[in-house]
């Protein structure tokens, strides 16, 4: 069975939803689409938390070297990691009992989707959580 991304009602839903998005793989470097892509949310009034070893801080916010040292709670996991990451990542989301993942545009991991989606997560893959959110919300 392949990965079906959920519809345009319930991702919209889901943004509607979301605060705290904490993006693995956000680059400190502004050139980057992780750093452009998490801006840009953090305009629209997320709470963006760098998911990065070795980085102190990006976008003014604290980073964190992995999603089980976030001492908070996290609506939504951004993925901006290459696909043989995603599975570990999947993992970490599933043992924290994190209720969405978002793997970017670009990166598909079939198997590790349809985990997470076993494992109670709502998961959209292949698709930019920025143009979602333009498309659906400022158009």
């Amino acid at each position: 069975m392949n990965f079906v991304n959920p519809g345009d009602d319930a991702v919209r839903a889901l943004l509607k939803t979301v605060k705290t998005i904490a993006v693995v793989g956000l680059s400190p470097q502004p050139a980057r689409p992780s750093y452009r892509v998490a801006q840009a949310m953090q305009r629209y009034g997320y709470r963006i938390v760098p998911v990065r070893p070795l980085v102190d801080a990006v976008l003014g916010e604290k980073a964190y070297a992995s999603l089980a040292d976030i001492p908070f709670a996290v609506d939504l996991v951004n993925v901006f990691r290459a696909a043989g990451h995603v599975p570990a990542i999947v993992e970490q989301s599933l043992a924290l009992h994190l209720p969405i993942i978002w793997i970017q545009e670009g990166i598909v991991a079939e198997a590790a989707a349809r985990h997470a989606q076993a494992g109670g997560m709502t998961v959209v893959m292949d698709r930019c959580i920025l143009k979602d959110y333009v498309r659906l919300f400022t158009t």
